[in-house]
């Protein structure tokens, strides 16, 4: 064997996390409303995006189906959705917006919509550089500052700097200790071996453990990623001719555009300065466009395989679903689970019985009796119908 040392070239396939990149997932696992929200918030800031909204439009209450009698406009109050606080908006309350830079702020916004459902985040201090264009120094500066706020734990890269925040912000010197230089010793329940090296007797172990039982290593959970006031369908599977037929209902959203006319007036001026601002607005607008396109691609590629192998379901209803999980789906079109998740959170389908949410769709297996496997959905609907005829 050749051991000799050298300068070697070799070619390597890597995933680079462009800000392109980073975009296109956080649209993905965006609902209708957070995209609507997404896209106001960035017209406000881009002069060069322009958004046409559609006409009133109907929706759907949270679990009625679209064949109910709908609302009452007597009762038109009752019809307003409750303005609910969400982590992001949550996060960015806390801070002093006034007194923080442009490129921290873009920094601080990469780490929120990086997080997952539980509030960790989800990529490296290394992506998050490359996509701000900002030193690691700088990028892990913003993240300790994310980490004192509340929810306390928030922002943690897993379950051990999770509880670790959570007592150093208590100051508690001993579960802090623990949990950061000897986290597996105490997992693992080693617990007499932790008191010859921290010398401390096994009662105050058995405290550290009481308090850690009371912290929360899922501080994101707190609020409500996936409940919208109001549903707004993101595809509807029809039956015609006896086939199913998928389409989008984009239309039930703001349409982007560029604004020309802003863009021919300023070039008038000849001015480097407004040349930069006005390339990089629109390669900013060109990067959100190509992102929902993907988006949209994407989440219909998921729902037409949904609806291949649940086809009885969309014929028959609900109770005919059979099972199916995620990492299926994602094998068949040759993407990541991530991806099909985030490509179901908080979608809904207009299906020929009602809408429901995408999610609904994946079922655990259950053995029946017939050593067959059949869903959970449909499992719990026959233990019931049994209940009932046996009464």
């Amino acid at each position: 064997m050749d051991m000799r040392a050298g300068l070697f070239q070799q070619q390597t396939l890597k995933l680079a996390m462009t800000q392109e990149l980073s975009q296109a997932i956080a649209l993905l696992q965006y609902s209708s409303q957070e995209l609507t929200a997404f896209l106001e918030s960035e017209a406000l800031e881009n002069p060069l995006i322009s958004l046409e909204y559609p006409q009133p439009f109907s929706v759907h209450r949270r679990g009625e189906s679209r064949k109910g009698n709908g609302h009452d406009p007597k009762y038109w109050i009752e019809q307003i959705g409750g303005d609910q606080l969400n982590l992001e908006k949550h996060l960015l309350s806390q801070l002093n917006i006034k007194k923080i830079s442009k490129a921290r702020l873009r920094i601080f916004l990469q780490f929120i919509r990086n997080m997952d459902d539980n509030g960790y985040v989800r990529v490296t201090l290394e992506d998050i550089a490359k996509v701000t264009g900002t030193p690691v120094e700088e990028v892990a500066e913003c993240l300790k500052l994310i980490h004192q706020l509340e929810p306390f734990g928030i922002g943690a890269r897993n379950l051990q700097e999770c509880l670790l925040i959570q007592a150093r912000m208590a100051k508690h010197k001993l579960a802090e200790m623990i949990l950061e230089e000897h986290f597996l010793l105490f997992a693992e329940k080693k617990w007499k071996e932790l008191t010859r090296k921290l010398n401390v007797s096994l009662g105050d172990i058995q405290n550290v453990s009481d308090y850690i039982q009371t912290l929360n290593p899922r501080p994101g959970s707190l609020y409500d990623h996936d409940k919208p006031a109001y549903i707004i369908p993101d595809v509807a599977v029809e039956i015609r001719d006896g086939r199913l037929i998928i389409s989008t209902l984009d239309k039930n959203g703001p349409k982007i555009s560029s604004n020309t006319s802003y863009l021919k007036q300023m070039k008038q001026y000849n001015d480097p300065q407004v040349d930069r601002f006005l390339q990089e607005k629109w390669q900013d607008f060109q990067w959100i466009q190509r992102s929902l396109q993907q988006r949209k691609e994407t989440i219909l590629k998921v729902m037409a395989r949904i609806v291949e192998k649940q086809s009885e379901c969309f014929y028959k209803g609900m109770s005919f679903l059979i099972p199916m999980a995620m990492k299926e789906i994602a094998l068949d079109l040759e993407i990541h689970e991530s991806t099909v998740s985030r490509a179901v959170k908080g979608k809904y389908v207009r299906a020929p019985f009602g809408t429901v949410e995408m999610r609904a769709f994946f079922t655990s297996t259950v053995q029946s009796t017939a050593e067959e496997d059949i869903s959970a959905h449909r499992a719990k609907k026959n233990s019931g119908a049994s209940n009932t005829g046996g009464r």
